[in-house]
């Protein structure tokens, strides 16, 4: 799912707002020709990510909505405690993630582990008939 498709010429600039959590990828693409690039050409790609409270412009901010010192100063923290609750939000969804992957493959090994004791059981158990028959052949026994 494209989320946002911008075209620029030599320069360009966007700011983008994500309002969904989750892994997002950015693809970036040339329209110059893998020859101008050898020949002698130039291509420069400067990405600046910024995420989290650390976006926000706190003086613009504080322009706008007319606050203090003290209540921009609170509004950061408050930001900033956003920050460290979506961060520890998301690292127990990770570790949860990680906790039913782990009693997922624990089961799995221990299926399988019972799966070969159980053939090499039948396995022993076919080979001591087929000796006893063998002998019992030969009359051996």
């Amino acid at each position: 799912q494209v989320v946002l498709s911008r075209q620029y010429g030599s320069e360009g600039r966007f700011t983008f707002t994500s309002h969904t959590p989750g892994e997002h990828q950015i693809c970036l693409h040339s329209n110059s020709t893998r020859m101008a690039l050898f020949a002698g050409g130039k291509l420069r790609v400067h990405l600046d990510i910024q995420v989290g409270e650390h976006t926000n412009n706190y003086p613009e901010i504080a322009a706008n909505d007319k606050l203090t010192e003290l209540q921009l100063r609170a509004r950061q923290l408050l930001d900033q405690v956003e920050q460290i609750q979506k961060e520890q939000n998301y690292q127990r969804y990770r570790e949860e993630r990680f906790r039913m992957t782990s009693e997922s493959t624990n089961q799995r090994v221990l299926w399988w582990s019972i799966a070969q004791t159980i053939i090499l059981i039948l396995t022993g158990i076919w080979q001591m008939r087929h000796l006893k028959s063998f002998f019992e052949a030969k009359k051996l026994v």
